[in-house]
């Protein structure tokens, strides 16, 4: 017995010891007196090649695209054109990547160095590719497309439009795959509220911010690649925002509360072969802006630290980074000190792990 709880301590000493041994370095940082760089979007698609999209604004609020581009696992990051102000990208592999704008599908296959226009696809701000040809996409008034050459033409999911809320007031926000089968889209739903927006904003008057009021949760599933969907929905709070899936059967979403709540966001774990969720994480200080969840590792949450007592504050607070084996317990990371933000994404490709901010910083996970 005692030769068992040594042996089970060792192993605790040697676990917490590996995780002591890594740590988020800043890799980039836009640092220009006349801009900000506010990143937006991150992948990668190998331990080399990837990319980042955002916009410059600058002191006077105007915003202009921004994408950069490396070949080198980040370590150093190149300039690239965007054709319009991003809302979302998906990167494929290593050349194929699809830029989603206000009204318009964009894809390059020459990670990001040039764009070529596909179709415009109103209210849509989110794609989802399988292989090249076959995508969805996803975005506001019930928006739900499916897609077979590429993104060039688009259908119409009919399952999208069987809930029973208002088109105007209903978003597919976030689609994810866990296997070439197995998928879902999920959204939200929430009518307008009958009384006046606040004279001044909330970080101003914190007492002034009106009380979040429960909304509908909507979820399309897929068993056969998207072939044929099956829907259900349920009475929330808050807004889904992302949903991360692994081939194991267990995922991740991520609820965002925008209004006056006792958490500022909440991470589910969603079992998706039984359709059953648990929560997973939230924290009154922490506000979770993103979810990374590589094949047969741990997961990691990004979160931001506001500076005040008002979690939603348009002043950048401390990039926090959070690691689970087990999708219960979670340990805070080391993180640069610098690293500061509104907003933080996190992006995964073959073991490593990289993290973009609002302020124009990207960090990768590094091993001492």
């Amino acid at each position: 017995m005692r030769a068992l709880r040594f042996l089970a301590v060792l192993l605790g000493l040697v676990s917490v010891s590996a995780l002591a041994a890594e740590r988020w370095q800043l890799q980039y940082f836009h640092d220009e007196d006349d801009s900000t760089l506010a990143i937006t979007g991150l992948e990668f698609a190998d331990a080399e090649r990837g990319i980042a999209v955002g916009a410059y604004i600058d002191r006077r609020g105007k915003a202009k695209p921004a994408g950069l581009v490396t070949t080198d696992g980040g370590r150093t990051w190149s300039p690239v054109r965007l054709p319009e102000l991003p809302l979302s990208l998906f990167l494929l592999d290593e050349r194929t990547v699809w830029l989603v704008t206000n009204g318009r599908l964009w894809v390059s296959t020459e990670l990001g160095r040039e764009w070529r226009s596909l179709a415009r696809l109103r209210d849509v701000g989110r794609v989802y590719f399988l292989d090249e040809k076959r995508g969805f996409a996803v975005g506001a008034r019930k928006s739900a497309y499916q897609t077979s050459d590429g993104g060039k033409t688009w259908t119409k999911l009919a399952a999208a439009d069987e809930p029973n809320t208002t088109r105007d007031y209903t978003v597919y926000s976030a689609i994810a795959f866990a296997t070439p089968k197995q998928g879902m889209i999920v959204g939200w739903s929430k009518p307008p509220r009958k009384e006046p927006e606040p004279e001044v904003p909330d970080w101003l008057d914190p007492s002034a911010r009106r009380r979040e009021l429960p909304g509908m949760m909507i979820v399309l599933e897929t068993r056969d690649g998207g072939a044929t969907w099956s829907v259900s929905q349920s009475s929330m709070f808050g807004r889904v925002s992302c949903v991360r899936l692994r081939p194991d059967g267990v995922g991740l979403g991520l609820i965002e509360f925008l209004d006056a709540f006792d958490w500022p966001s909440e991470v589910i774990r969603i079992d998706w072969r039984t359709g059953k969720s648990t929560r997973a994480f939230r924290d009154q200080r922490r506000i979770v802006t993103d979810i990374a969840m590589p094949p047969g590792g741990p997961a990691y949450l990004a979160a931001i630290e506001p500076p005040g007592a008002l979690a939603r504050s348009p002043i950048p607070g401390k990039l926090k980074i959070l690691r689970s084996e087990n999708l219960v317990d979670w340990t805070e990371m080391p993180v640069d000190y610098r690293a500061v933000g509104t907003s933080a994404v996190l992006a995964a490709a073959q073991g490593r792990l990289w993290a973009g901010t609002s302020h124009g910083m990207i960090l990768k996970l590094v091993s001492e």
